[in-house]
């Protein structure tokens, strides 16, 4: 079961590291996020594209290497945590539509709670 939940989040993921990296505006489109210059969109490739793949890379560690597994795992999981903290924080800003801000609120905490229950 760990496995399992391992692989979709790490497919997850590796999903938006390679959409971060090909196509960063429309990445953050829903978001109302424009990238017009290459300082934007090279943020966006770092951040989404580039830690999206590394994220993955480690979890898939994390199945090669089961001595590394709860570690990697526990990281992971609060990065995650993490992540839905700061749009819950976000919500001073005001009001926002279900998708995308809560969509990924409830992706990131599914996530992150199965992470922390295979750890």
């Amino acid at each position: 079961m760990a496995n399992v939940v391992i692989v979709v989040v790490a497919v997850f993921f590796a999903g938006m590291g390679i959409y971060g990296l090909v196509s960063p505006a429309r990445l953050v489109a829903p978001f109302d996020i424009t990238v017009e210059t290459a300082g934007a969109r090279s943020e966006v490739r770092a951040v989404y594209g580039g830690f999206g793949l590394a994220i993955a890379a480690v979890l898939a560690l994390a199945l090669a290497r089961p001595e590394l597994q709860t570690g990697i795992v526990i990281t992971v999981a609060a990065a995650l945590a993490g992540m839905a903290l700061g749009r819950v924080v976000s919500a001073v800003d005001g009001r926002t539509g279900f998708y995308p801000n809560w969509f990924y609120f409830l992706v990131e905490c599914l996530a992150a709670a199965a992470l922390f229950l295979v750890a």
